[in-house]
């Protein structure tokens, strides 16, 4: 892949961009947020410091996120809850708090770009279409082919890990989903974060989509999703 290595310690730069071209890698190197704003559309992978000098790396993220569905780590030195929840809140597909192992990156960067490129999930019953096509559900209209959501004919904007966590419900709507099936599903098989990030991101989805009752939760167990119909 062609990887955008966004760090402004010139160290540590150095040398995770020679391990990454061991690996067989291409890797650009940027110091700074406004060059990585720059760079990342047109890059393949984005691993991405948040203690940078002119921006925070959150915001980098974020306006990344904006223009571009490119996959980004955030890898920093924070390990705050809060922090780590409010970098995936502004786009990042996974985070690594240093210091790490060079094979821990790997396989997260490997887990990260094997969700990215996965065949969009199965329509749910119920709706119209087939999958990778456009899902309808009353005002909610799931384009699964290009990601895209509507309510009631408004584009509604969600991050990757948003629509993918919607995927995931929609695959069997009306069903519970558990919630650690959920975390694997969305995240990832291994991940050992808290399970307050799935509150967080079921929290943003419930109110982009305009209110609670698309989302119902089921106590002890996890999360159902509750189309037209179904209340």
């Amino acid at each position: 892949m062609q990887v955008l290595v966004v760090e402004d310690d010139t160290r540590i730069a150095e040398a995770l961009t020679e391990a990454l071209q061991r690996f067989g890698h291409d890797v650009d190197w940027v110091g700074s947020g406004a060059e990585a704003l720059k760079a990342a559309p047109s890059t393949d992978f984005v691993l991405l410091d948040l203690g940078l000098p002119d921006l925070d790396g959150q915001e980098v993220c974020r306006r990344v996120r904006e223009a571009s569905a490119v996959p980004i780590i955030a890898v920093t030195a924070r390990s705050e809850e809060l922090d780590r929840v409010l970098v995936l809140q502004a786009g990042a597909d996974d985070y690594l708090i240093k210091p790490y192992s060079m094979r821990e990156l790997l396989a997260r960067m490997e887990a990260v770009a094997r969700r990215v490129h996965a065949p969009a999930a199965a329509q749910a019953p119920g709706g119209t279409g087939n999958a990778g096509e456009l899902c309808a559900f009353g005002p909610l209209l799931v384009d699964m082919r290009t990601r895209q959501v509507q309510m009631d004919g408004e584009l509604v904007q969600l991050t990757r890990r948003e629509f993918d966590l919607l995927a995931a419900l929609l695959a069997d709507a009306g069903a519970v989903r558990g919630r650690e099936e959920l975390i694997s599903e969305v995240w990832d098989p291994n991940w050992h974060g808290s399970t307050r990030t799935l509150d967080v991101h079921i929290g943003s989805l419930r109110t982009k989509l305009g209110g609670r009752e698309w989302i119902q939760s089921v106590r002890g167990v996890g999360f159902r999703l509750v189309l037209p119909g179904q209340r």
